[in-house]
């Protein structure tokens, strides 16, 4: 398994450097369902944020793109029942991802309920207001 950071997830969904994406492609043409690539949590949040703040990717882009990184069978996603999850949250509310995730991943460690200070949070991602 091969770790996959941030900036080759940016320059897969936006194919902005010709030669860093030209990197990117065979790099993930060398992947396989024996070497697979790894994202993160921190990667795909971050890439999220990126996407949307430094790109102004749409909703419904950043959902594809991560329905794609999700589905690809040479890549596998940390937390990919969480990120799922969230990612159907995140499709249907004003939610940030950010905070559907969190939400998600403490729901399935158990967590009774996930507290915060950020109405939004609590509106669109299930929170509970403290």
């Amino acid at each position: 398994m091969i770790g996959i950071d941030t900036n080759l997830l940016i320059r897969l969904a936006m194919q902005d450097d010709p030669i860093q994406c030209a990197k990117v492609d065979v790099f993930l043409a060398s992947l396989s369902r024996q070497e697979v690539g790894f994202i993160s949590l921190v990667t795909l949040i971050e890439s999220v944020w990126v996407l949307g703040k430094r790109y102004n990717l749409s909703k419904s882009d950043i959902v594809r793109f991560v329905q794609e990184l999700s589905d690809a069978p040479e890549l596998t996603m940390e937390g990919a029942e969480a990120v799922s999850e969230a990612l159907q949250r995140f499709k249907a509310s004003t939610a940030d991802f950010a905070d559907c995730l969190i939400e998600r991943l403490g729901a399935l460690a158990g967590c009774r309920e996930t507290v915060t200070f950020d109405q939004d949070a609590c509106k669109f991602a299930g929170m509970r207001l403290l």
